[in-house]
C-alpha cells in the first residue's frame, strides 16, 4: 500500500494527526523508501497532498534530521516556490538539516536569505533558524552568517526581537558573544514587558558563554 494513503487529506482528514503519526511511524522504523515516497509527492498535483507530504517530513526532521538529509535540494525548491505552505514548511525542514549538515544548507545561503527577505512571518522565523544552527557548524561558516543575524537583530520590528534573539543562540559563541550583546543592549530601549524580560534572558544567558 502507498504511504500516501496514511496522509490526512487521503483519509479525508482535516486536522494534521494523521501526518504526525505517520512521520512518527516512519523515523521509528527508519523508512527510508517510504520517506522516498513522501519528498516525491511534494510536488503531487493535489496541493494538499503537497502540504500534507512537507508536514510529514518536517515532523520527520523534529525526531531524526538525518533522515530527512537527503532531500535539502527539494526543500530548497519548497522556498523558492510561490506556494506560501511549500515556503515556510520547507524552510522549518531546513531548519532540522541544519542541525545535522551545515554544510548543505551553507551551499544554499543565498536561496535561504532570498526566502526571508521576501517570506512570511513563519519563514522568518525558521530562516533565522536555519541560519543560527549553520553558523554553528565552524567558524568559517559563522564568520560569513552572523554579521547577518546581527544586521537583521539590529533593525527588526520590536515584537520579533526577543524570539529572534532566541532563535540565534545556536550561533553565539564565546568569540562573538560581545558583539551579540551590544546589539540586544541596544534594542532594550524598543522592548517592553514579557519581550523585554526574554531579551534580558537571552543577555544573559550569552554572558555566561
Amino acid at each position: 500500500m502507498s504511504v500516501i494513503n496514511k496522509l490526512a487529506h487521503s483519509l479525508g482528514r482535516r486536522d494534521e494527526v494523521p501526518n504526525q503519526e505517520l512521520a512518527r511511524e516512519l523515523a521509528t522504523k527508519k523508512d527510508k523508501k517510504a520517506i522516498r515516497e513522501i519528498a516525491e509527492n511534494l510536488w503531487n498535483k493535489d496541493k494538499n497532498i503537497q502540504a500534507d507530504c512537507i508536514k510529514v517530513l518536517y515532523e520527520i526532521g523534529y525526531i531524526e534530521p538525518k533522515l530527512i538529509s537527503d532531500y535539502t535540494n527539494e526543500f530548497v525548491k519548497c522556498i523558492n516556490s510561490k506556494n506560501n505552505r511549500l515556503v515556510w514548511g520547507g524552510m522549518t525542514a531546513l531548519a532540522e538539516v541544519a542541525k545535522v549538515d551545515p554544510d548543505v544548507t551553507f551551499k544554499n545561503l543565498d536561496a535561504i536569505k532570498k526566502a526571508k527577505e521576501t517570506g512570511s512571518v513563519i519563514t522568518v522565523d525558521y530562516a533565522i533558524s536555519t541560519l543560527a544552527f549553520t553558523a554553528k557548524g565552524n567558524k568559517k561558516y559563522n564568520e560569513v552568517i552572523f554579521p547577518y543575524l546581527l544586521k537583521h537583530l539590529s533593525s527588526c520590528r520590536p515584537k520579533e526581537v526577543a524570539q529572534h534573539s532566541e532563535k540565534t543562540m545556536p550561533a553565539v559563541n564565546a568569540s562573538n558573544k560581545t558583539d551579540f550583546i551590544k546589539v540586544l543592549e541596544n534594542r532594550i530601549e524598543d522592548l517592553s514587558g514579557g519581550g523585554l524580560a526574554r531579551v534580558k534572558k537571552v543577555i544573559k544567558q550569552a554572558t555566561a558563554l
